[in-house]
């Protein structure tokens, strides 16, 4: 059976794709979801970068038996571009994903965040804890309140650092976050919900067009795409878009 590896977004872990997994195995796929390096249950992401986070996934990409697919939500999407290259999978699909070092934000909420985090750690050492009132309102603002209240009782804080390269990458000269140039090695689809503020549509196009990626947009959703209500229409649409465009099938 085809390999599918899920690669989840800051302040969470392997679990976030506890909803999304669900078609894909039903569709026949080997679904994995690892935690990324310091996110597991006693880990500790303090001074962690995004190049440890793409390396952990190039580590547990290369003793699988086959060539995978990745699939990422938000900073897991920034991990799996930046790992790629390394990885050659056999097809790529990123929900609403952080973009790579050189594109702008694109939305004063984006400008505002990045300007909090620069305040939050000068010295890139420590870890940032979820502002669970901001992401109730902007990630998980669609996520029907049970399921809201218990992804929030989850939430784990996250590396400085790794944050401080996504969001201020114009303040690191070694372009940790570079994803290369030219399309990446594999078919690619990127996902946008176009009433997201955290990163919105016209960023998000950026990132597909940096990467050679077919992009659409989803009417009505915002950041939590894995789990917000419309969430099984993202799921039958990666599953389609595998069987017919990357020819991936179970």
């Amino acid at each position: 059976m085809p390999t599918i590896v899920m690669t989840h977004g800051a302040f969470c872990a392997g679990w976030a794709f506890e909803a999304f997994r669900v078609p894909f195995e039903a569709a026949g796929w080997t679904v994995l979801t690892p935690d990324l390096p310091g996110h597991g249950e006693g880990g500790s992401v303090a001074g962690l970068s995004m190049s440890d986070y793409a390396r952990g996934l190039v580590r547990f990409c290369e003793d699988l038996p086959e060539r995978p697919v990745l699939l990422g939500h938000s900073m897991g999407g920034l991990v799996c571009q930046m790992a790629a290259r390394q990885i050659d999978p056999r097809a790529v699909v990123l929900l609403a994903p952080s973009p790579p070092w050189g594109i702008a934000g694109s939305s004063i909420e984006e400008a505002v965040t990045a300007f909090g985090v620069h305040l939050v750690d000068p010295f890139w050492s420590s870890s940032v804890t979820p502002d669970r009132h901001l992401m109730r309102h902007h990630s998980l603002d669609r996520t029907p309140k049970p399921r809201r209240d218990a992804i929030l009782a989850r939430l784990r804080p996250e590396s400085g650092r790794a944050v401080r390269e996504v969001l201020n990458w114009w303040l690191d000269p070694f372009m940790t976050t570079s994803v290369g140039t030219g399309p990446l090695p594999a078919p690619s689809l990127v996902f946008a919900g176009d009433r997201d503020v955290v990163h919105p549509v016209i960023t998000v196009r950026q990132t597909a067009e940096r990467i050679g990626a077919e992009f659409r947009v989803l009417p009505g959703m915002s950041h939590w795409l894995i789990g917000e209500e419309g969430w099984e229409d993202v799921a039958a649409q990666a599953l389609a878009w595998l069987a017919e465009r990357a020819r991936v099938e179970a």
